[in-house]
């Protein structure tokens, strides 16, 4: 494959995942806020002490959002899914309710989800295997 069809290929992803986006943005109220902007099925939960990581897969993909426990004031969120062999992708940042949602094509393979909120984590390992 050259480089211009790799190119192609890349940015026909990236149409597709915007795409989605503005429709899960222009839909308000079809998603439950469990989910959180995540497509598929919940396949764990990560609680800690601050919230708790959800997991959702759908195909090959994995989706993961943060969720605080107590919503409400501003402060330091994070979340963060790695398939194994490629670089985690993470959204951190101020928020007020959640960080997220964060998805990756993980195929087959293994992933890595760690959230956090306020310096209070947690790291799953390798899962989904």
């Amino acid at each position: 494959m050259d480089s211009g069809a790799i190119r192609r290929r890349l940015a026909l992803g990236a149409a597709v995942l915007a795409a989605s986006g503005a429709l899960a943005l222009a839909a308000p109220g079809t998603a439950s806020a469990a989910t959180d902007g995540c497509a598929g099925r919940e396949v764990r939960t990560l609680p800690f002490g601050a919230g708790a990581v959800h997991v959702y897969k759908r195909g090959g993909y994995v989706c993961a959002v943060t969720v605080a426990r107590d919503p409400g004031t501003r402060r330091v969120m994070s979340v963060s899914v790695q398939a194994r062999g490629n670089r985690p992708v993470v959204e951190r940042g101020r928020f007020t309710h959640h960080a997220g949602p964060v998805t990756v094509h993980a195929g087959q393979r293994c992933v890595w989800v760690k959230g956090s909120v306020n310096g209070d984590s947690v790291s799953s390992g390798w899962i989904l295997c």
